[in-house]
């Protein structure tokens, strides 16, 4: 009925409110509320209903050119400049050649959609998929290492959504190491790595997605940044190589592990009743072999590439988040927001503007290295608003002190700074040094 009356879906529900509206069951008003138009709209609809009928309520102008409609010239020069000199120009590109070297005026979607018409364009949702075909296993065991994190209810609703972190052999498919973990954080990777490290040796290489624990895109590298993640450089120092794939297909093996997981896992410790990260942790090594024993395929060649740990190899301090500083000339650290204080030796006087290197573990603790060697050094603390009045310092200790203290009150002559409530005088005053408020003459 809507075809033959030539109305669209909006329109359907204009006969409706205008018979109420006739039949004066509702107001002018009212019935504008409800149309979403204007009250002299609603009087002309009104009039040309009662004299027509449904079918007068079809918009005029359907079917018709609009009047902002480019010039068929215009459309035709267009798409023979793009065959001629932008064949294969995106409509953006193309857009931009077009109105800087050949004064054409028209908008981005106008030609995305004169091309698509024309063939020359084909949207994304159009294009068919790439292909990805398969890739041939390796062929030793430890010779590459898939790893992946897989964020699912793996206690279904008796326990907290986490994250699997997955390491599958590509050689065999069996599954090397299994570890629950809140989220696919630096540290939740060190520590199923070193597990999985302490268990098989190492491998050759890892091969993972492009997640930041293993990735540093390239807008970082540009910025002067070490081009490397911490995990990659845990990962250099173990002389094991790290790989990202560009696709989830490319990584293919360890993805259908996933999928496996998220159903036999889930099942598996249902009926075994456990909730929680915590209970199901010793279920895993269990839960593998049962795995491996089913689905694991055997190696083209019987050679294990894994390399035994070496004496040199000190998970403990490779395991952490490290970064460079540098030492102030009064033996100071800074690093998040803390100042460490480096105990005043000899030794220490002689890096005065040296580089250290500062090592983080899990638990939180800093430790400072320079030169291969650990320095001894005290948290000062920089977060206090001030000094206590009366506070006991010692005078080797008065110069870093004092630095302190001209640094917090730059800090809080900033901050006043800042403050909208403050005019040009009082920022004026405060920039010199000056006190904001003139004080009270004393009473003679």
């Amino acid at each position: 009925m809507a075809d033959m009356l030539g109305l669209t879906m909006g329109e359907l529900d204009r006969p409706q409110i205008l018979t109420r509206l006739a039949e004066r069951r509702l107001t002018q008003r009212r019935a504008a509320a409800l149309l979403g138009l204007g009250t002299r709209q609603v009087r002309r609809l009104s009039r040309a209903f009662q004299r027509d009928g449904a079918a007068a309520l079809a918009s005029r102008r359907r079917g018709r050119p609009s009047n902002r409609r480019l010039a068929a010239a215009v459309r035709a020069r267009a798409l023979r400049l793009v065959r001629a000199r932008y064949p294969d120009f995106g409509p953006t590109f193309a857009h931009q050649k077009l109105t800087e070297d050949h004064g054409l005026v028209l908008s981005v979607e106008m030609l995305r959609g004169w091309l698509i018409a024309a063939g020359l364009w084909v949207p994304r949702l159009q294009r068919a998929r790439r292909s990805y075909p398969p890739r041939p296993r390796r062929a030793c065991p430890g010779e590459l290492v898939q790893l992946d994190g897989s964020e699912h209810a793996w206690f279904e609703d008796r326990g907290p959504v986490c994250t699997l972190l997955v390491y599958v052999d590509d050689a065999t498919s069996r599954l090397m190491e299994l570890c629950f973990a809140e989220v696919e954080s630096t540290f939740d990777y060190f520590r199923a790595t070193r597990r999985y490290l302490e268990r098989h040796g190492k491998p050759m290489a890892f091969y993972s997605d492009r997640l930041s624990v293993f990735h540093v895109q390239a807008r970082d590298r540009a910025q002067g940044g070490p081009g490397l993640s911490q995990f990659g450089r845990a990962c250099q120092a173990l002389n094991i190589d790290l790989l990202c794939a560009n696709s989830p297909e490319a990584k293919g093996r360890v993805e259908r592990a996933n999928g496996t997981l998220q159903d036999r896992l889930v099942k598996e410790l249902r009926l075994r009743g456990l909730n929680d990260p915590v209970a199901a942790t010793p279920f895993l090594p269990a839960f593998m072999a049962d795995y491996n024993r089913r689905f694991a395929k055997p190696p083209a060649v019987a050679y294990d590439a894994h390399r035994p740990l070496r004496p040199a190899d000190d998970l403990d301090q490779l395991f952490t988040l490290q970064t460079t500083r540098r030492i102030s000339r009064q033996l100071t650290v800074h690093y998040k927001r803390d100042l460490y204080v480096l105990t005043d030796t000899v030794a220490t006087r002689r890096l005065r503007g040296a580089t250290v290197e500062v090592r983080e573990a899990e638990d939180g603790t800093v430790t400072l290295h320079a030169q291969g060697r650990p320095l001894a050094a005290r948290l000062f603390p920089k977060d206090h608003a001030q000094v206590a009045p009366g506070t006991v310092v010692e005078y080797p200790r008065l110069d870093g002190v004092l630095t302190w203290i001209a640094a917090q009150q730059r800090e809080r002559d900033q901050a006043r700074l800042a403050d909208p409530k403050l005019n040009g005088r009082e920022k004026q005053r405060l920039r010199a040094g000056q006190p904001l408020r003139t004080p009270a003459a004393p009473p003679k």
